[in-house]
């Protein structure tokens, strides 16, 4: 596999670049030759023109492309206005096919329904790359569809986008096809010797408290705690309902968990009823959270998942990074994400309007994301590889000033959520955040158990002994329960429900939940206290149910305790 990279600057010097790669192609073994074009321009005429020279130059290769919000040449940010991505593909083995459909909400399914035909007549396919425009519609169906695509099979790709980020509007073309202001291009690719992989990331943080989506329907978010969801942006952000709010809100996604990942998602518009209009759909009674660019985790995660592209020896790294990314580091610091990766092969790409990855048999479509694929022909090199070396020192600008609000937030953040989720005495969870955990558990874990302690007979030892031994069984207690939660992987976490009575959150089910109580029963009676001796808890367990709320599954709990108390205490009773 060799690739050739370039920016497009004038016909004459595009001219010497394809005849440097026509010239390279009549030297060797050739099986494809793949143009990919990227370009921040959306003018018609000058895209069809490279097209054109192409075809005519080289009537035997494919090529495809689409509008970008800015281009990789080289493992940097060009700064042109087009960028030309050549492959040559060397093994007889490898096959690709190239497909190019009309997509709108209307033949989203058709156009999924028919790809999906072609994957199963052609069982080399190992990898599908996609370009497509996804603006004013939903994109939740269309990864859906194509997540029933054999489990084997990679699936990658961006979003098209402009220039002007406030734009509605964006293009795709290829030889399969025309220039499209609606469309999706298909990039299937394979072979005994092909090989590809590809991972993504992010290194944008939580940042404040977490939101409940109370009302959303398909892309259009309503309500967050009630509340239209626009509101969360003008309290905590301060960003208005104005034309310019896609952009003043770019770089603040929401965070939320999505198909076992966690997921970025950015609102595109904001209505005057205060809802907004996501990228992608979000599910009712989900939890989300604002999030924020970090510089330092973001390199940390570069490197961390950069590392996972360069043991696999790659020939070519592409990369599918988010326009917001390109927005918060600007211009002169965005290439420290990417150049890293042109020390290990050639590196190009794009940034994007979304991008599209395949993970855990899941097709997402991510916001604010960086997608990495690397490919190559043949068994892996077994030459030394260079070292991944991202520069993190050194920020810039306002770079250097994110960067210590990031640390400044991270810290502070930290503290007050440590004093606003623990309780003063024990350090454990208040019962507020106890709470608030269950119920989150509780919308995606159906195998949810409670264990619910209370101290046995605990007035007693305040009335003899005094308050502050009554303080030492308390946290004798709660250090045992923290201990276990540390030491026992089935005690999810626990928290300070009132006075002496504690709750324990079980995640693996009722008969774990149910070896928990036995062990904490026993452990509790082994502890010695200096005045109060050996004490006793009781303990009341139960497991979700389907059509449990909250409520009802803690006052099941409840009643669980209240008969282990009033049925000789020491034990633990299951309802």
């Amino acid at each position: 596999m060799k690739q050739f990279q370039f920016d497009y600057i004038d016909d004459r010097q595009f001219a010497i670049e394809i005849t440097k790669i026509r010239q390279w192609c009549c030297t060797s073994v050739v099986s494809h030759v793949v143009f990919q074009i990227y370009s921040e321009t959306i003018d018609r005429e000058s895209i069809e023109k490279v097209c054109r020279m192409i075809s005519e130059e080289m009537p035997d290769a494919l090529y495809f492309g689409c509008s970008s919000n800015g281009n990789i040449i080289s493992g940097s940010y060009s700064g042109n206005n087009i960028g030309i991505v050549c492959t040559v593909f060397e093994f007889p083995s490898t096959k690709m096919i190239m497909k190019q459909y009309t997509l709108t909400a209307e033949t989203s399914d058709a156009v999924t329904d028919d790809l999906l035909k072609i994957l199963d007549e052609n069982k080399w396919v190992k990898a599908v790359q996609l370009v497509t425009t996804i603006r004013g519609m939903s994109m939740t169906g269309f990864c859906k569809n194509l997540s029933n695509a054999p489990e084997d099979i990679q699936i990658f790709g961006g979003g098209a986008f402009t220039a002007d980020i406030n734009a509605s509007f964006a293009c795709v073309f290829s030889k399969d096809g025309e220039y499209s202001e609606n469309g999706v291009v298909f990039w299937l690719l394979g072979g005994d010797d092909l090989n590809v992989v590809s991972t993504y990331v992010t290194g944008w943080k939580p940042l404040g408290k977490r939101f409940h989506v109370t009302r959303s329907e398909g892309s259009r978010l309503y309500e967050l705690d009630g509340e239209p969801a626009y509101l969360v942006y003008r309290k905590y952000l301060n960003i208005s309902n104005d034309r310019n709010f896609f952009m003043n809100t770019l770089e603040f996604p929401f965070l939320l968990q999505f198909n076992g990942i966690s997921i970025l998602r950015a609102p595109t518009l904001s209505f005057d009823d205060g809802s907004l209009s996501m990228t992608s759909d979000m599910e009712s009674d989900v939890i989300a959270q604002l999030a924020y660019g970090d510089p330092g985790t973001i390199l940390e995660s570069v490197r961390a998942e950069g590392t996972k592209i360069r043991d696999f020896r790659p020939e070519t790294v592409q990369i599918f990074s988010c326009a917001a990314r390109r927005t918060f580091w600007g211009n002169n610091e965005i290439s420290k994400e990417s150049m890293p990766f042109q020390k290990i092969a050639p590196t190009s790409g794009f940034y994007t309007s979304g991008e599209f990855l395949r993970t855990m048999g899941y097709v997402n479509q991510h916001n604010v994301t960086m997608v990495l694929v690397g490919m190559r022909e043949g068994p892996a090199n077994d030459t030394d590889i260079n070292e991944l070396e991202v520069d993190d020192t050194d920020f810039t600008g306002k770079m250097a000033l994110i960067n210590r609000l990031a640390n400044y937030i991270n810290a502070a953040f930290c503290d007050l959520e440590i004093a606003s989720v623990t309780d003063g005495l024990t350090k454990l969870y208040n019962r507020t955040e106890i709470q608030t955990r269950i119920n989150e558990n509780m919308m995606y874990n159906k195998q949810l158990a409670l264990v619910m302690i209370d101290i046995d007979n605990f007035k007693s030892v305040n009335d003899t002994y005094g308050h502050g031994e009554g303080d030492n069984v308390i946290i004798g207690l709660a250090d045992m329960l923290k201990s276990s939660c540390e030491e026992h992987s089935k005690v999810a976490c626990a928290g300070r429900w009132g006075g002496e009575e504690f709750m324990v959150m079980i995640p693996e089910g009722l008969d774990d939940a149910v070896k928990a109580a036995e062990y904490l029963l026993n452990k509790f009676a082994e502890i010695e206290f200096p005045l109060a001796g050996h004490r006793t808890i009781s303990i009341g367990v139960t497991a979700a149910k389907e059509d449990d709320t909250l409520d009802s599954l803690l006052n099941r709990v409840d009643s669980a305790l209240y008969d282990a108390k009033h049925n000789g205490k020491n034990k633990y009773v299951v309802i």
